[in-house]
């Protein structure tokens, strides 16, 4: 049998004699010779010479300011070299199988050359893939797309393995869910790593996204009964992550004009037995989750944002709903009965929270959230939701998560409509918990609030559910909220004019308990916490007096001629109104109570 460097020599001129795909030429014809005389050990070196020469090129590659077209040529002379070598009937399997081990990792560094190499690299994969082992090639493809991830230009340079692992899926004939349980967070982590390129188009990492879908279904449908199953659910969980991938990486875009790319994954959600309804109640997540999971932690690890990308899923159907002149009667009628069902809407909120809380997706998701807010609680009244035979207990901690996400982008939103409307979707939401688990709720955002305003805001609407309630201030736990600002828990009174905000709201709160409570002593025979001599005398003495020392204190700089700014006076004067009324209303109870 003639050597391959016989075979290709005659094609080179003088002038290429000495160029890289010369020596490439050498190696591999090294290669060839070294096995056909039995001295694998010598293959194993002219492997790893041939990858040294490669890595080498690269390097001259990179550090070229401009890619000339000497050098140009000369990769694509390299590349055209190896897929001669490897489409050669010629050579050994057990040559391609050790080029395969080293080969794709290097040559994949030449994709983002020019529109050629990437070519060349293509093919050279392929043709790797037609002829090597399905699962060698399937392990072969990961390490390689690991490696091309700390690469100058992972996109280009994961393209071609993508598309190679599009292909072995389908190749394998074994054990395919445990091939793909290890293949595809791998995948998820090159397409999240390729979305953060700011050169890379959001339409290029959906494609290659697609293409990973599309083979992961081609090979459920070959398979039956429970395997087949768990490809599904580890085909719907791609999916959900693909989908909080791509909507990330739209950054500062409309999303609206990406509609129709989205909806290309429709197709899958029906596949996989997935409604929007059991997406954005988290009910489909844990029914995949536990199918694919078991016991196995390190799959649950491996996909961190299926929630946010279930809800992000309902809320491309409703982007797309309001985009098209053909309504979406599915998704009106899974609006209705999130209407409708309480608990359904309690695990809705909680599923939002992931859109909420996003600090890196565009504001059109939050505002799309708010208004989805709007439409389920449209009509809801907290006589509804009131329900004893309800329990609503599980669901508070995710439902607090949610709205502390809903104060935040408050303070952060945009525009004033988006944030009126965000103050209108808190509202309903708190009305929509029944009275016990809202002022648990109510309790929580207060504690753990950091700005004076939404303190105020939130202290605020402890009063109007007061007022709204037959509940009385006893069991609303006044004192608690009250304390938590006038007697700040890090010890001293509050500062002013800092927290002036928090401290009006928190005045005028107790004032309005005061009174409530001292009107429905009638009717409530039971002890009154906030009317308690106990808690009056605690409140005169540990909140109100000296809140009023810090404020004669202020108007002591102002007699003795230290002009107080408009702001600090706008903050000032309302607080001492509202603490000379608390301060008689209290001294009236503890005189009546002598």
């Amino acid at each position: 049998m003639a050597s391959p460097e016989v075979v290709w020599s005659s094609e080179l001129s003088d002038d290429t004699a000495s160029s890289p795909s010369r020596r490439v030429q050498e190696l591999l014809a090294l290669c060839f010779s070294s096995l056909e005389s039995g001295r694998f050990q010598e293959l194993e070196s002219s492997v790893k010479e041939l990858v040294n020469c490669l890595n080498s090129l690269s390097e001259e590659e990179n550090e070229a300011l401009d890619s000339s077209n000497e050098l140009e040529n000369d990769v694509i002379q390299v590349l055209a070299e190896i897929l001669k070598f490897v489409s050669s009937p010629q050579i050994d399997q057990a040559v391609i199988d050790a080029l395969s081990f080293e080969l794709l990792k290097v040559i994949s560094k030449f994709a983002n050359v020019s529109r050629r190499c990437l070519q060349l690299v293509d093919e050279i994969v392929d043709r790797f893939v037609e002829v090597c082992n399905p699962r060698d090639m399937l392990s072969i493809l990961c390490e390689a797309l690991d490696a091309a991830r700390s690469s100058l230009s992972p996109s280009s340079c994961s393209t071609p393995l993508l598309h190679g692992l599009s292909k072995v899926f389908t190749l394998v004939l074994r054990r395919h869910y445990e091939q793909l349980r290890v293949a595809v967070p791998i995948v998820m982590n090159v397409l999240k790593g390729m979305s953060q390129e700011t050169n890379v188009q959001v339409k290029d990492v959906f494609d290659k996204a697609l293409g990973i879908a599309v083979s992961i279904q081609d090979v459920s449908s070959k398979l039956k009964n429970e395997e087949n199953a768990k490809v599904r659910c580890l085909l719907g969980l791609y999916v959900m992550q693909i989908t909080a991938i791509i909507s990330i990486s739209i950054r500062d875009k409309v999303a609206s004009s990406y509609v129709p790319l989205v909806m290309q994954l429709e197709p899958f959600l029906t596949y996989c037995s997935l409604t929007h309804l059991g997406l954005i109640t988290g009910n489909d997540t844990e029914k995949l989750m536990s199918t694919v999971a078991g016991e196995n932690v390190d799959v649950v690890s491996s996909f961190p944002d299926i929630k946010l990308g279930a809800s992000l899923l309902f809320i491309w159907a409703k982007i797309s709903h309001e985009a098209s002149e053909v309504p979406n009667a599915a998704l009106g009628n899974d609006v209705e009965e999130l209407q409708s069902n309480p608990v359904k809407r309690w695990q809705a909120y909680g599923m939002l929270k992931y859109i909420l809380s996003s600090g890196d997706l565009p504001w059109e998701f939050q505002r799309h959230t708010i208004e989805l807010l709007l439409d389920v609680t449209k009509g809801v009244t907290s006589s509804q939701c009131n329900n004893e035979q309800i329990d609503c207990s599980d669901y508070t901690p995710s439902i607090y998560a949610a709205l502390q996400a809903v104060t935040l982008l408050m303070m952060s939103a945009p525009d004033a409509g988006l944030r009126k409307k965000t103050f209108e979707a808190l509202k309903r939401v708190l009305s929509d918990i029944p009275a016990s688990e809202r002022f648990d709720i109510l309790r929580a955002l207060v504690t753990n609030s950091q700005s004076p305003s939404m303190t105020a805001i939130l202290l605020g609407l402890v009063k109007d559910n007061m007022s709204k309630s037959s509940l009385q201030a006893t069991d609303m736990h006044i004192i608690e909220l009250v304390e938590l600002v006038l007697k700040p828990s890090q010890g001293g009174p509050p500062l002013l004019p800092d927290q002036g905000d928090a401290v009006l709201a928190a005045l005028n709160l107790y004032r309005f308990a005061l009174l409530f409570e001292s009107r429905g002593k009638e009717r409530s025979r039971g002890d009154s916490e906030v009317l308690s001599k106990k808690n009056l005398e605690k409140a005169y003495k540990e909140w109100l007096l000296p809140l009023r020392t810090i404020v004669s204190a202020e108007n002591l700089k102002e007699e003795h001629g230290q002009e107080p700014s408009l702001d600090t006076l706008c903050v000032l004067n309302p607080i001492e109104m509202a603490l000379h009324h608390c301060i008689e209303l209290v001294e009236e109870q503890l005189k009546s109570q002598s």
